[in-house]
Order: C-alpha cells, then sequence, then structure tokens
C-alpha cells in the first residue's frame, strides 16, 4: 500500500426501492463500510456513494397496488432505507437515488454516447404480452415449464433446476405472474447494446482485474458467446424515457449503475469537487464496486464495456462476496431468520453484527452463515470479555487513586512496541485486503495477551498493598494503552465503541498513526460502561419479531399480499383423474451431495423402500447437504427421468416456496416410512 495520498471512489450495490433492507443486504454494506473507515483512518481521500434503484416494472405494480404514485412510494423507501443505514453506523458520503436529475442526464448522455459510437441497433422482438394488464412481461413476471428440463414453475429467462437460459418465448406454458392470465406473442421495436463488440477487451480486463474464482466463472459466459443486450422496455414502465423514443424507456439495468455516477455528481455539486477527476478515462482516482455474487453479470460485463464504450473509466476492481445463511439454512419467514434491519434494531445493539460479519468475511465469494448460538457467545467472549473487560478492569483504579492521570512512562515498553510495530502494518494489510476474518483473528489474540498481562499483575491486589501506588498506576496506564490501540484497530468494523472510548479517555479521533505512540502524563474521563453482554431472551425476542404467520401485515393491500406472498397464481384447475396420474411417495434421503458446477444443485441418493433413485434438486441455496442426510421428504416417483449435464435425474423432490428464492423441501410426520403413497 503506498504512502501516499489515495483518491478513492466506492460504491455499493444500489438496494432496491421496492423492499425493506434486511440483515442479509448488511453484508455487503458493513464490509463496504469497514473498508472505507479504514482508508479514511489512513488518510486518503475517499468517498463512499450510494442509491436506491428506484426504476422497473416492480415499483410500478407496486405502487399501482397500494393506490400511490410511485415517486410517492420510493420517497418512502428512501427514507426508510436511510435511517435503517445509519442504524447499523454505515456512513455514506451520499446515498442519493436513481430517480434523479442527475441519473436521468448522465444515462441520457451515456445512452448518445454509445448511440454516436455505432454501440445501439434496433430492431423488432416478439415478446410475451399480458392481454389483461395490456403490458409487455418482464423475465420475471412469467412463470412456466422449462423448454430444457421441463421443471414446473420457472421464470421466464432461467431454470432453477438445470440453470439453462432461455428467451421467455420458449417457456412452455407460460403464464403471467401479474394476471394470471395466459399471455400471448406481440411484436415490438427495442434497442439493443453491442455487448459481444467489446469481448476482446471485456476478456483481458476480467483476467487482469478481478478474483480468479471470478474471471474463471466469467469466461463460461465468453466460451457461450456474448449476446445483444437489450437495453429498452416498453410503456407503462416507470423509469427514463429513451431520447427521440417515445414509448421506450430505459431497461433498470441501464440507469441504475450509472447511478453511482449520478450520486457521485450531487455529491460533487454539493462539495464543489470535480466530477471528471473521477470518471473520466485518464482519472488517477481508483474506483471500486462492492456488490454480491448474484449481480456479477451486469456488474463485470454490461457496465465496463458501457463505460468503455463511452469512454469512460472503468473500475480498478469489483470486490464480489457470497450469501447470508442463518443457524446454516438459507433466511427464512416462518423461522424467524428472514430479519429486517429495523427488527434487529429494536432489540440488539448494530455493533454486535458488524463484529460477527467481520469476523466471517474475507476476500473471497464464499457464503458467510450467521449462526445465532455462536453470535451470542462470540460478542460475549470477544466484545465484553476481552475487549471492553480490559478498560473495566484498569480505570476505576485510575479515577479514584490518581484522579485520571496516566503515568508518564509504560509499565512494559516491549509489550506495547510488540502490538503496535509488527500488528500495525499486518493489520493494515489485511483490511486493505478485506481479510476482515483474519484482522479480527489477530486483534482478539492481541487482546488475549493484553488480559494475560493484567491477570499476571493483578492490580486489584496491588490496590490493596501500602507504598504500590506508582506501580498500580504504571500497570494501569499499560492496560489503558492496549486498549486504546486494540480500539484504534477495531475502529473501521466498531464506530461507536471507538467514539465512546475517544470520549472516556479524553483523545481526539483516533486515526492509523495514533498506533505510533502511547498515551502518558494524560488525563482520563470517569469509565461507564462502553458494551453489555447480549441477552439469548433478546435474540428470542427479535426472532419472535420476525416470523411471518402465514398473514401479511395488515398495513399491506390485499392485492400487493399476492404479490408478495404468491408470487404466481394458482395453476388452471386440473381433474381427479389428472391428479390420480401424479405417484407422490415418502423417501429417505440417504446421501445428499454438491454438485460441481451446479450453482442451484444437489445430487440426492433417495431410499424408497427397497429402491433407490438418483435426484438432482435445486436446493443448494437453503441446505448445508450434511443436514439433509437420513431425512424424510416426498418426491413424485413416476416423473419421466431426464437427462441432465450432470447427469440423469429420477425423479423430483417436492419443495415450497414463495418465487423470491426460499425454499423448504417437504417432509412427512414422523412414523412414515420410506416407500409409502401419498394418499
Amino acid at each position: 500500500m503506498t504512502e501516499n495520498k489515495r483518491k478513492i471512489l466506492v460504491t455499493s450495490a444500489l438496494p432496491y426501492a421496492n423492499g425493506s433492507i434486511h440483515i442479509g443486504h448488511l453484508v455487503e454494506y458493513i464490509q463496504t463500510d469497514i473498508w472505507v473507515r479504514f482508508q479514511k483512518m489512513c488518510g486518503n481521500d475517499c468517498l463512499y456513494v450510494c442509491a436506491d434503484d428506484a426504476h422497473g416494472t416492480p415499483i410500478m405494480l407496486r405502487a399501482e397496488q397500494e393506490g400511490i404514485t410511485p415517486e410517492q412510494l420510493i420517497a418512502r423507501t428512501l427514507e426508510e432505507h436511510r435511517a435503517d443505514f445509519a442504524g447499523f453506523n454505515i456512513e455514506f458520503d451520499n446515498y442519493h437515488s436513481t430517480h434523479s436529475a442527475e441519473n436521468r442526464e448522465l444515462s441520457t448522455w451515456i445512452y448518445t454516447r454509445l448511440r454516436d459510437n455505432n454501440y445501439i441497433t434496433q430492431r423488432s422482438i416478439e415478446q410475451l404480452y399480458d392481454p389483461v394488464k395490456e403490458m409487455f412481461l418482464p423475465d420475471r413476471f412469467i412463470r412456466g415449464e422449462c423448454p430444457t428440463c421441463h421443471a414446473q414453475d420457472q421464470y421466464g429467462d432461467q431454470c432453477e433446476v438445470c440453470n439453462r437460459t432461455y428467451s421467455p418465448t420458449d417457456l412452455l406454458n407460460p403464464v403471467s405472474a401479474i394476471s394470471g392470465a395466459t399471455p400471448i406473442k406481440k411484436e415490438s421495436l427495442h434497442f439493443f447494446f453491442d455487448l459481444p463488440a467489446f469481448e476482446p477487451k471485456l476478456r483481458e480486463w476480467t483476467r487482469n482485474t478481478l478474483q480468479a474464482e471470478i474471471a474463471n466463472k466469467l469466461e463460461e459466459w465468453f466460451l457461450a458467446g456474448l449476446q445483444q443486450w437489450d437495453i429498452s422496455r416498453d410503456k407503462p414502465y416507470f423509469g427514463f424515457e429513451i431520447p427521440d423514443a417515445p414509448g421506450k424507456y430505459f431497461y433498470v439495468w441501464l440507469d441504475a449503475p450509472v447511478g453511482y455516477f449520478a450520486s457521485l455528481k450531487n455529491l460533487c455539486e454539493r462539495r464543489g469537487l470535480d466530477l471528471d477527476s473521477y470518471i473520466r478515462h485518464d482519472s488517477q482516482a481508483e474506483m471500486y464496486h462492492f456488490i454480491g455474487k448474484d449481480i456479477m453479470y451486469f456488474h463485470a460485463l454490461f457496465w465496463p464495456a458501457m463505460l468503455e464504450g463511452c469512454g469512460l473509466r472503468k473500475p480498478d476492481n469489483i470486490f464480489i462476496h457470497g450469501f447470508l445463511t442463518v443457524n446454516g439454512q438459507k433466511m427464512s419467514k416462518s423461522r424467524g431468520t428472514f430479519i429486517k434491519a429495523a427488527t434487529y434494531l429494536q432489540h440488539l445493539h448494530p455493533e454486535y453484527l458488524r463484529y460477527y460479519y467481520a469476523s466471517k468475511l474475507g476476500s473471497g465469494i464464499d457464503d458467510i452463515d450467521l449462526n445465532l448460538d455462536d453470535f451470542i457467545f462470540r460478542i460475549n467472549s470477544d466484545l465484553v470479555g476481552k475487549i471492553v473487560n480490559i478498560a473495566s478492569r484498569c480505570a476505576g483504579f485510575i479515577s479514584k487513586r490518581f484522579d485520571g492521570k496516566l503515568s508518564g512512562q509504560l509499565a512494559d515498553p516491549e509489550l506495547f512496541a510488540r502490538i503496535t510495530s509488527g500488528a500495525n502494518e499486518s493489520l493494515k494489510q489485511l483490511y486493505e485486503n478485506r481479510e476482515y476474518s483474519k484482522a479480527m483473528r489477530a486483534i482478539m489474540a492481541i487482546a488475549d495477551e493484553v488480559n494475560q498481562y493484567i491477570d499476571e499483575h493483578k492490580p486489584w491486589v496491588i490496590a490493596k498493598v501500602e507504598g504500590r501506588e506508582q506501580e498500580l498506576q504504571a500497570v494501569c496506564t499499560m492496560g489503558l494503552n492496549c486498549y486504546r490501540l486494540l480500539v484504534l484497530y477495531l475502529k473501521p468494523v466498531l464506530p461507536e465503541l471507538a467514539k465512546n472510548s475517544e470520549q472516556f479517555l479524553n483523545i481526539a479521533p483516533l486515526v492509523w498513526q495514533d498506533a505510533d505512540h502511547a498515551l502518558l502524563d494524560h488525563t482520563i474521563n470517569t469509565f461507564k460502561p462502553l458494551m453489555t453482554r447480549v441477552e439469548q431472551e433478546k435474540v428470542d425476542a427479535m426472532i419472535a419479531d420476525s416470523k411471518d404467520n402465514l398473514q401479511a401485515s395488515a398495513d399491506t393491500p390485499p392485492a400487493v399480499q399476492n404479490t408478495l406472498l404468491t408470487e404466481t397464481p394458482i395453476a388452471p384447475v386440473i381433474s381427479i383423474e389428472d391428479f390420480g396420474k401424479i405417484d407422490l411417495r415418502v423417501a429417505r434421503i440417504l446421501k445428499a451431495e454438491q454438485v460441481e458446477g451446479a450453482d442451484k444443485l444437489l445430487q440426492l441418493t433417495l431410499d424408497l423402500g427397497g429402491e433407490t433413485r438418483n435426484v438432482f434438486a435445486g436446493i443448494k441455496s437453503a441446505y448445508d447437504p450434511a443436514t439433509l442426510e437420513g431425512r424424510l421428504t416426498v418426491m413424485v416417483a413416476n416423473l419421466a427421468p431426464r437427462k441432465m449435464r450432470f447427469g440423469v435425474s429420477e425423479g423430483m423432490v417436492l419443495a415450497a416456496g414463495s418465487g423470491k428464492g426460499d425454499i423448504y423441501i417437504l417432509s412427512p410426520d414422523n412414523g412414515a416410512e420410506p416407500g409409502m403413497r401419498i394418499k
């Protein structure tokens, strides 16, 4: 890391203005905030901007269902999101909206440059049209049968079972998720961005810039061949109208990433900064995006190609993280682990979660798990038992015996030097490289050493012996100086604890270079409790408040309840004879394994009572394979085997879900035996 002052632009993915922030979202914003705070502590000129992603069909439909305008909906959501982020001490330099004058101006400018540089083409395409709602249907508002593996209830663009992508018009037996009507095919003129024209430069950029695992994943898309990207949508649509194309709107994924620059532009205009110095092609500033792995295609291919095509600078890197599970499973409303940010804040301190995420996060894209038992133990052990305990064991003696005055020298200069010089540089590198879990382990190792020092010198014993006042002051001064260093090292993660500690220690806000010197001949303020233990009762209350009792909240209109909770309408009525053709059987999961190369599949070996079957199930995101083995489930036993690229699947395991990605396999009551038929 260079010692020169760096100029850095940092962004997080834009949360969609159609729902609340939850603890899964917070993985990304906490990860980013830690990195930004560290950069600022090092004296770098670092700006952190973000915005609500405020356009698209879902927002238009939800506003319609609530009887308000889209502008009213996104304004309400923006206020809620800002409050949630502030509650978790996530400190943006600017938090804006993509539905802004700045974003309209920049999106139009970028589109015009791409068009004038011959990267925009037009052609008529056939789309699915809802004759009841009188609108073309976005891919995610169409459900039907996968044309490849024939899995039911799949989205209009990708099958969650076999992972194949396809055109919505290829979907079998399509149904509108909005009205329940059977869509019809209809032609419309659309605008396309020539993504394939940038393939050579994109390949070079991804290889030289991105995490190796991401670059390897993108290589699969390059080998499959990049496609022309449809950047337009037909009215009705909530967004920006395309210049000189009445009734045509920018697809949300065109103007959403431009929202990074729009938020920066809004900030620059208020602070008198130069926008071009951050975004022009020859800019000396650095630019980094923090995102989840689910949107890497847009950020690692579309976005850099757009920037290249209009002469703007590409990101220096895109830091991609995994998803959050809770207690080893996907977040669940019924289990109470789908926890909104606001619900968490009603029960627990935000810095508990900040620290726990930091203790789990690395630079890779692996998912992290919030194990609530481990959460309680780690906070109570590390933060309360190790860190804050150091201050509480030493501060009282300094205040009562020495009028708050620290001694003029350290009792153990070698210990202090050991936890400054080497630790200082190694921790800087760990923070810079986003290896937070390694940094937390290193900091807690220092805390263990400091607590051992205090245990060995026993200030509570020294205090009882006359004539040892100077020794008592020196030992407690040593302890508080070590505490100050630990708080400094933790400040990017625990800014509130740091602020309260700075007030207690009577010092200016800590910066990284403060690790170079000790606090001597200095008067501190009276110690007050800095952090309390996590109580099991509070965690239980948070879970209880988060549980979904399968009734929509009272403030959600009926039309919105249908969209949010069921997503797709009930399928067409069938006869009892049709249902009788389906052979549902109890099966025991003998073995569950990961499927190499599959993002969503697990390979299950099922016992049907004397017969075993091999089944591929799209439940990887919700279950750890080890937790499935020995469990009873229900399968369709007479489904025709289908060949997949991973092997032959000999049936289908039944699962439920809202269409939002949550998955729950069906299980019979205790007493059922493999092979029993469901009647």
